[in-house]
């Protein structure tokens, strides 16, 4: 193939040394919310948000301006319709744009990942009109690349062969579709390459569900209405850990039915999603028949041509990699929440790629206004909402370390990574998922998981020596709970040092009995018990009125949380006023529950982060001390015990990682 472009009439979508990688989606019966994913209708056109930034400029994410969103995309009601053929009518003297996320190509990551030098392009038209070919830089520049012009009643195929060659650090491929005076009708496009690996690899799916068997059950059911997925599916592992069990849902027989021998439902106790996922590697790896395992979540609504583009990248890498789908908001469904995950190594933490923004809406900002989108992006590890390992991968890496939930899918990519497996997060290959800001599982029993877990993920891949920042942050952030009557929390805070300190040689053990021990001791303290309704509580009362009738202030500058910060921590010593035991000082919103906030406080009514209930906050003077100098003395060891525990994590991983060690653990023969 040349590096040349081309636009070639007459060559068959069917040509056997030809594999799509990507077909594009036009279905019918598209929901109005997620059109701007796939298509939409153009009215004025702009270079994107990059047009007038200098070669070389600073890259500011975020930063984009409405205005430069000028190129309107939005549904097809003016512009044209999709027939129930699953074809593409656009209307006389109308554009219509595939520079969209789930139809634009991701030339960049297949020019990265594979040792392909051109993309074809098979596009099956009919009626009057032009296809333009675009492509974009890593800038966000957008440049035209080619063109065809139609006039026939009946279908032509037109083929392009574009280069990969300019886009090492980043930009896509795309086409809109122009009618003249009459309509234009776009049957089928696809993208893919000439190669002799035209066959696809097989792939398991593995769901690990708890308690959702509504959510479980309709993505069987998708998954048995997909022929194409069907067709490279070996298997559907259900690993079914709740009491509400998925073969009890109404719609399971369906999905049986539809699935047949693909569908098998394993029930075990329940051991987070570590246990679940590393079940379906398991069985995965041991069938045999299955190239890949595909982690699913059970809450997730899956793009199933995500599915094949994920295998299609898999199969025709240049070398073995894992291959992630990031996450749209299931509920503000034209929203990206993920688009690629990294772990900022110094402190130790998870968090978006550099140069990406979570949250980003298509409906509002379509991908070619939005610079940032244009940029490769490379990630440390993706989460398993949705990823693609190769079995081979497991069999030398073993399976998830058992860690119940959080940091689960973090360590085991950085661990993928140190085998020399790198992971991908491709854009096209989506599902969409409940988003992080509707919960807040740093406060509740899920504390224990976020802390033992980021700790025992550090000594064992931190390039830091004593883990940098990682141990002073741990004690920043008890600190932080102490001063938001966070008692429970801090608890398990404690616990999960304790834990640590103890060794890798109880984690079994604690992935099958840690959770129940940890909701009993949360519900001893008053910040661990929550009500449904704000009537449960004593209405909020106060001896005197707030100085000047401003009240516990909201500050937006650093300079005035640090103030606020300082003069809570002072607090802490002082007698708890008199009223607060009696009835609560105030209402904390959960938006405004800020550590710096609640420290002025002597007692509160906080919310849920889902809106969903409420606790009553109590200052405790004996408890901030207790905790305060246990906690001083346990990251104090920490610290110290650093490089041996580091070791012994380490040389441990193996063992707590392997199927062996996991077979008693899935039957639940661990001992108490």
């Amino acid at each position: 193939m040349n590096d040349s472009t081309s636009a070639t009439l007459e060559q068959p979508l069917d040509n056997a040394d030809f594999r799509v990688v990507q077909r594009t989606i036009i279905r019918p019966d598209q929901e109005l919310d997620v059109r701007a994913l796939y298509m939409g209708g153009i009215s004025s056109f702009t270079g994107g948000d990059a047009s007038m930034r200098q070669s070389g400029s600073e890259f500011e994410v975020g930063k984009d301006k409405d205005k430069a969103a000028v190129e309107a995309i939005g549904g097809l009601s003016g512009f044209g319709r999709v027939d129930t053929e699953g074809e593409l009518v656009v209307d006389p003297e109308r554009r219509v744009t595939f520079a969209t996320y789930f139809n634009a190509f991701p030339a960049s990551y297949w020019r990265r990942w594979t040792d392909f030098s051109a993309v074809r392009l098979v596009v099956r038209l009919r009626g009057e009109g032009n296809l333009i070919v675009y492509r974009s830089t890593s800038k966000g520049h957008s440049l035209r690349a080619d063109s065809c012009q139609v006039n026939s009643e009946t279908a032509q195929t037109f083929t392009f062969d574009l280069p990969l060659k300019p886009f090492i650090d980043g930009g896509w491929y795309w086409f809109d579709v122009e009618a003249a005076h009459a309509e234009l009708v776009l049957e089928e496009a696809v993208w893919g390459f000439e190669t002799e690996k035209t066959t696809s690899g097989r792939v398991t799916i593995g769901i690990t569900t708890f308690n959702r068997p509504d959510f479980c059950v309709a993505q069987l059911v998708n998954l048995g209405q997909d022929e194409p997925v069907l067709e490279i599916l070996d298997e559907v592992v259900v690993v079914d850990q709740g009491t509400q069990k998925v073969t009890d849902d109404p719609d399971y027989a369906a999905a049986a039915a539809a699935l047949g021998d693909k569908l098998r439902v394993i029930e075990q106790k329940n051991l987070g999603g570590s246990g679940g996922f590393s079940r379906a590697m398991n069985e995965a790896a041991q069938r045999g028949s299955s190239d890949y395992v595909l982690l699913l979540d059970d809450d997730v609504v899956c793009e199933l041509e995500g599915v094949l583009r994920a295998v299609a990248m898999a199969d025709l890498a240049k070398e073995t990699v894992l291959v992630g789908g990031q996450m749209l908001s299931l509920y503000d469904r034209s929203v990206m929440h993920a688009y690629g995950e990294t772990i900022k190594k110094y402190r130790w933490f998870w968090g978006p790629a550099p140069a990406t923004v979570h949250g980003h809406d298509f409906a509002r900002k379509p991908l070619r206004s939005t610079a940032w989108l244009h940029r490769r992006v490379d990630v440390d590890y993706n989460g398993w909402w949705m990823c693609l390992i190769p079995t081979s991968v497991v069999k030398e890496i073993g399976l998830s370390l058992p860690m119940f939930i959080k940091w689960d899918d973090a360590e085991y990519g950085l661990r993928a990574g140190a085998a020399g497996y790198h992971t991908v997060t491709m854009p096209g290959v989506a599902v969409w998922h409940v988003p992080w800001t509707e919960k807040d599982d740093t406060i509740d029993w899920q504390a224990y998981f976020h802390e033992r877990n980021r700790l025992i993920s550090g000594l064992l891949h931190s390039p830091y020596e004593r883990g940098g920042k990682l141990v002073r942050e741990s004690l920043e952030n008890h600190v932080k709970r102490l001063m938001s009557m966070q008692y429970s929390t801090g608890e398990t805070i404690l616990l999960a040092l304790q834990d640590v300190l103890d060794g890798p040689e109880r984690m079994h053990r604690d992935v099958s009995y840690r959770l129940g021990e940890v909701r009993a001791m949360r519900a001893a303290y008053d910040d661990g018990q929550s009500e449904g309704a704000l009537d449960e509580f004593p209405t909020p009362r106060l001896k005197k009125p707030p100085r000047r009738g401003k009240g516990v202030p909201v500050p937006t500058s650093m300079v005035g949380k640090a103030k606020m910060a300082a003069v809570g921590l002072a607090r802490q010593v002082l007698p708890v006023r008199e009223l607060a035991g009696q009835a609560p000082e105030s209402i904390v919103p959960h938006v405004d529950q800020r550590w710096f906030r609640l420290a002025h406080f002597d007692s509160a009514i906080v919310s849920s982060a889902d809106g969903g209930s409420a606790s009553w906050y109590r200052r405790d003077r004996a408890q901030f001390r207790d905790q305060i100098a246990r906690s001083t003395k346990l990251h104090a060891k920490l610290y110290r015990d650093w490089p041996e525990l580091a070791e012994r994590y380490r040389t441990a991983l193996p063992e707590l990682a392997s199927p062996e060690t996991w077979k008693p653990t899935f039957e639940g023969l661990v001992e108490e």
